[in-house]
């Protein structure tokens, strides 16, 4: 099983698995990362190994620099500018790939484009310490709920990873948000962290929503996300042995029928709401029920990342990859 250790104590034995080109769980302001050398293949494979991954889903970089990412990607004069406003932070940029870069092809799964992010905090030190940028996609098997905290890494893949660098609940609690300059426009490939109307508000331009050409970032598959319960959102109403995600004051009518219940935030606030999101997914999946239903949450700023994060726990499963 995986050791858990107090990220004041990790950095060291965080160093040498990665030099060593193995994997470790790390916290950043998001969620915990999967994270590995960016630049060795094997180390990368490993994170897919360990996920269960598929492999046409690319990975994000995760950089320590503005010099680190310069010599990973391309920026165009808007990107620049996003990138200086929002870095250290939950932005992950699309680029177009320098050439001579030495990510490795796995990390962007055949594309010409590398998502790149700088963190706070642990993750920012470990990567300027070993001079290198590291591949790290959430830490949870594929598909499955993202993890905010150390214990819900090492429950999930605790047999398959060396180390859980334990930073405490992650602030955020969301992915990064995901954009792209295209055609002098910017394209929103995943809502996150920050919030549309920021971005919009940094860039003096209205977002475009949606990739032009299938997945072209993480976190783009149509089911993700997802607990091992079924969910049913927009829920008005609970039905017997059904689990119950909350939202605000106001109940769904026979609310006591639930089995288990969880309230994102009881005032209405969406970055608690956020924060919490997973967590409690996680806690009502644990309840036993088959299935989580969701009261309605308004789509307004961090509302869309939410919005978005459930449709996709909520998509039909069928034989699709992310659920090896």
């Amino acid at each position: 099983m995986a050791e858990i250790r107090e990220a004041a104590e990790a950095m060291e034995p965080a160093l040498a698995l990665l030099r060593a080109g193995e994997i470790v769980a790390i916290p950043t302001e998001t969620v915990y990362g999967l994270a590995g050398d960016a630049t060795n293949g094997a180390a990368v494979a490993k994170i897919f190994e360990a996920k269960g991954r598929p492999r046409f889903n690319p990975l994000i970089a995760h950089v320590a620099t503005m010099a680190m990412a310069e010599e990973i990607a391309e920026f165009d004069p808007l990107s620049r500018t996003l990138a200086e406003k929002f870095w250290p932070g939950p932005l992950t940029l699309v680029l177009p790939l320098k050439a001579g870069s030495a990510i490795h092809p796995l990390v962007t799964a055949g594309l010409d484009t590398i998502a790149l992010r700088m963190p706070r905090g642990f993750g920012a030190r470990l990567i300027e310490r070993l001079g290198r940028p590291l591949a790290a996609p959430s830490a949870n098997s594929s598909g499955r709920i993202s993890p905010t905290t150390a214990e819900a890494v090492a429950d999930d893949l605790g047999d398959r990873i060396q180390l859980v660098v334990d930073g405490g609940a992650t602030p955020v609690g969301l992915e990064s948000t995901i954009v792209k300059v295209e055609d002098g426009r910017l394209r929103l490939l995943r809502p996150g962290g920050i919030a549309a109307g920021e971005l919009e508000a940094a860039a003096g331009a209205a977002l475009v929503r949606g990739a032009k050409n299938g997945v072209e970032a993480p976190g783009m598959l149509a089911s993700h996300y997802a607990p091992g319960a079924m969910v049913r959102l927009d829920a008005t109403e609970v039905e017997a042995g059904e689990a119950l995600l909350a939202f605000g004051p106001r109940r769904a009518r026979n609310a006591g029928a639930a089995v288990a219940m969880r309230n994102l935030s009881e005032a209405g606030d969406m970055r608690e709401a956020a924060s919490n999101l997973f967590s409690h997914l996680q806690a009502l999946d644990r309840s036993g029920a088959k299935m989580i239903v969701v009261e309605p949450i308004p789509h307004d700023g961090l509302g869309e990342a939410i919005n978005d994060r459930l449709a996709r726990a909520a998509a039909p499963r069928d034989s699709g990859a992310s659920y090896k």
